[in-house]
């Protein structure tokens, strides 16, 4: 029971990676709080872990709300002594060429209300819980399309950039208050979230199980990031040589997308 006595926060916990790694660290002990918007999924969820012998609590929110998310935040402090873990799980994806979204500001708006402004204002409301605990571990879900120059998904990925860099910053100012955070770097993973893309029912993917062993990981061990060896090896390749990486890989994901298609099609 490596997290007993711990309460964890997951948001994007009504399914997929959020839920499965719910009900993961549930089994090491954690009382987990369970953040989502769907109330009936999320509700299924607590009731599974309570059902397994663990404790659960659920809070129906739209974190892209900023109303709703500080009054969440709020009934988190008052219902819970101690938040140890904040996983900001939530997310939303969208992929369309640039080209094609040159009048779709709104996209890169939505895009980051819940991956970026939604994750940041839930965190700074449980800083100061953190500060007073003298402890706080922030985990990020991201993906290794950050690590490398991956076309089609600039406002997803900007908002992925712009958590990472705030949750850095983050540590590195309060690193020596006791608060300390994990960056995620998820390869594609077979969810709700990348079945809206009918190409990817070809693509070899990581189950939504295994990728919440990467949460789980972030949670128990709490090391700084945890990643695949390719996107490590694309970090690298970027930090060496940004152009050459940029330029190789550009015909490589024409390529990918355009066989995926013949496969979906065949």
């Amino acid at each position: 029971m490596k997290l007993s006595g711990q309460t964890v926060v997951i948001t994007g916990a009504s399914s997929g990676i959020g839920a499965e790694a719910a009900r993961k660290v549930a089994r090491l002990g954690a009382t987990v709080c369970l953040l989502a918007r769907r109330a009936d999924e999320l509700e299924d969820v607590r009731a599974c872990i309570e059902t397994a012998g663990g404790s659960a609590y659920a809070y129906a929110v739209d974190l892209s709300d900023a109303a709703a998310t500080d009054a969440v935040a709020a009934q988190l402090l008052a219902e819970h002594a101690r938040i140890d873990v904040l996983v900001n799980n939530a997310g939303r994806s969208i992929r369309r060429p640039v080209k094609e979204s040159l009048d779709r500001v709104h996209d890169y708006e939505r895009t980051m209300a819940i991956n970026y402004f939604g994750a940041v204002r839930l965190t700074l409301a449980l800083v100061p819980r953190f500060l007073e605990q003298g402890h706080g571990h922030v985990v990020v879900s991201s993906s290794m399309s950050t690590q490398v120059p991956i076309p089609l998904f600039s406002a997803y990925l900007a908002s992925k950039a712009a958590l990472e860099s705030f949750t850095r910053s983050l540590t590195a100012e309060l690193g020596h208050d006791g608060i300390t955070s994990t960056t995620v770097y998820f390869p594609m993973v077979r969810t709700e979230m990348s079945g809206a893309t009918p190409i990817y029912q070809a693509m070899p993917m990581l189950s939504a199980d295994k990728a919440a062993n990467w949460l789980v990981k972030a949670i128990v061990d709490k090391p700084t990031r945890v990643t695949s060896l390719p996107g490590a090896m694309g970090e690298l390749g970027m930090a060496a040589l940004p152009g050459v990486v940029t330029k190789v890989s550009q015909p490589l994901f024409r390529r990918m997308d355009k066989s995926l298609a013949k496969r979906v099609r065949d």
